[in-house]
């Protein structure tokens, strides 16, 4: 795929969906790092479920570990792997208080040593919630990247540098979150919506479909 036709599928997206925002609820960094921790193979809707709940009654490290591991249970137990998720929710709220002053840390190797975050989470957390350029490759980023051709690579780590090295300047801010919109509700995994698609006449993959 040439930089032209990379430089008009951001245009689009920008054109139809100028601020995009994570589906995650949330109203600051830590409830987005708690966020994410869970949402890991789960939906962000029954992530939200469960948050909805929580982050009233606990938004903040002290109050969530205060919680403890039973506690924190009874909001977490509806998402998958529950049990390693709360564990590694508590064991970062510890670590936050202890070494952060309970402030989530904006670097990508302090947000690393924390339980339950690895390179994507971090880089969710460092775009959405501190506005740095990061491209955290999910699922539908790795699949959009590859099947458009915008920035084929064969594993996470690959497409995600592509995706830095490729994506016009303007766009990297936000490309991230573009990209998962349109594979979550357009370019699907086991039928892509074509027919609905506004980059369509740009893509390349070849096995186009209809919406019938």
């Amino acid at each position: 795929m040439n930089a032209a036709k990379r430089y008009e599928i951001f245009r689009r997206f920008q054109e139809d969906n100028p601020k995009p925002e994570t589906e995650l609820n949330y109203s600051s960094p830590f409830e987005l790092l708690i966020a994410v921790i869970l949402s890991a193979q789960a939906t962000d809707v029954g992530v939200n479920k469960a948050t909805d709940k929580l982050f009233p009654v606990a938004n903040t490290p002290e109050a969530m570990y205060a919680l403890g591991y039973d506690g924190l249970c009874e909001y977490t137990k509806t998402i998958g792997l529950y049990p390693t998720k709360t564990k590694n929710v508590l064991e970062t709220c510890r670590l936050l208080i202890e070494r952060h002053n309970s402030q989530v840390p904006d670097t990508r190797a302090e947000l690393e040593a924390l339980p339950g975050v690895g390179r994507k989470t971090a880089n969710v957390v460092l775009n959405t919630a501190f506005g740095q350029v990061a491209m955290a490759v999910d699922t539908h980023i790795f699949r959009v990247s590859n099947r458009t051709k915008i920035a084929p690579g064969k594993n996470v780590l690959e497409v995600e540098k592509k995706l830095l090295r490729f994506v016009p300047k303007e766009f990297l801010l936000d490309a991230h979150h573009w990209l998962i919109l349109h594979g979550r509700y357009v370019c699907q995994a086991r039928k892509p919506r074509c027919g609905s698609c506004r980059i369509e006449d740009l893509c390349e993959f070849k096995e186009k479909t209809s919406d019938d």
